[in-house]
């Protein structure tokens, strides 16, 4: 691996969670090791008890860490495998963060262009920005494959029908209301060419996301648990007919 490439930064996702699980089992071993309550008389310290929902916290902590730094690349290689690639296809990710799907996919074209959309939370993944996006692209050698944009997932300014495959990971959880996400599937059946492919992987409410692909006409082929994640993923698999 070449040095410029330990330069890429795909970011941290949901950092301030992690930091609050982190926060919360640092607190939960301090008051199990110096708090003492005392009930009828005696007493004693949380130990038991705070302990093992302190090493719970922590433990969730790192784990999404170490999906952050390790297990979302291998993840992301898995989504990019579900799709035939030729070569040429225009291909949209959702969300796209600091570009790791938008970049993979940009590897897979000779002709074709990926483009990525965004609204450039940092909550959701640390340093997001759309500047640090299309440097990713560059150091990856892809720059001209790739284009990066700011938009909303529930309101796209695509043509119908203007995409050969839209990928989209941990991403639609994130819009905060059931009308906003169901906007968001319909969204991404719309810009779906006939015969497109969409790859989507969430960790919560895709069956509800299927059931709106499929209300909006498309055939789910794969729904699955990616499992070398945490949390576990589900990925779904929908064509457009």
């Amino acid at each position: 691996m070449s040095k410029e490439k330990h330069k890429v930064d795909y970011g941290v996702d949901a950092p301030g969670v992690i930091r609050n699980f982190l926060l919360a089992g640092i607190a939960l071993l301090v008051l199990a090791r110096f708090v003492p309550v005392t009930v009828r008389g005696v007493t004693f310290l949380l130990s038991p008890m705070f302990r093992s929902t302190a090493i719970g916290c922590i433990a969730i902590g790192v784990l999404m860490v170490v999906y952050s730094k390790f297990m979302k690349f291998r993840h992301c290689d898995k989504l990019l495998g579900m799709v035939n690639w030729r070569g040429d296809e225009p291909v949209l990710d959702v969300g796209t963060g600091a570009g790791l799907l938008l970049i993979g996919a940009a590897k897979k074209l000779n002709t074709g262009k990926a483009t990525g959309v965004d609204v450039w939370s940092t909550v959701d993944l640390s340093g997001n920005t759309r500047e640090r996006t299309s440097r990713n692209a560059e150091i990856e050698g892809v720059k001209e494959k790739v284009e990066v944009l700011s938009g909303d997932a529930a309101a796209m300014k695509f043509a119908d029908g203007a995409f050969d495959v839209v990928l989209s990971n941990l991403v639609i959880h994130n819009i905060p209301t059931r009308e906003g996400r169901d906007k968001a599937c319909r969204e991404i059946a719309r810009v779906l060419k006939p015969c497109g492919v969409a790859i989507i992987s969430d960790f919560v409410k895709a069956r509800q996301y299927q059931a709106e692909f499929e209300k909006a006409g498309l055939k789910i082929s794969e729904s699955r648990w990616s499992w070398g994640t945490f949390p576990p993923l589900r990925v779904i698999k929908a064509t457009k007919m």
